[in-house]
């Protein structure tokens, strides 16, 4: 049984920097793509960052990239996520998703396995 649980959320202030974690279970990690995505209140889920199934190909979307930072642990089966330069914006519950194609990916509706959400707070 597939299953993701995120981590490492918290509250950092403006410039800080922070590293989510995401367990995974149930597959080998190098054969499903794994993406990090954050959803504000009010707004839509949004896909900021996906690694590919091997050899690991990563994309990002431009509000985050050059600030994040997404690698991937095969031993012990964790997606990282390191955040830095953080800005009130990115205020947001962030989630990793799993999917079995073989390319990278932001949109939220290709995604088949969820995590259950970590909060990051970005404030003064």
């Amino acid at each position: 049984q597939v299953h993701l649980v995120e981590s490492g959320g918290d509250l950092v202030q403006p410039g800080g920097s922070l590293r989510l974690s995401c367990a995974v279970s149930g597959f080998t990690l190098d054969t499903y793509a794994i993406g990090w995505f954050r959803q504000a209140p009010g707004k839509e889920r949004e896909g900021i960052s996906c690694i590919s199934k091997s050899p690991g190909k990563t994309t990002y979307s431009d509000s985050v990239n050059g600030r994040f930072t997404i690698s991937r642990d095969n031993i012990n089966n964790r997606v990282y996520l390191q955040m830095s330069s953080l800005k009130p914006e990115d205020t947001a519950v962030y989630y990793c998703a799993a999917d079995g194609f073989p390319y990278c990916q932001l949109l939220a509706g290709e995604y088949e396995y969820w995590g259950q959400g970590t909060q990051v707070t970005v404030s003064s």
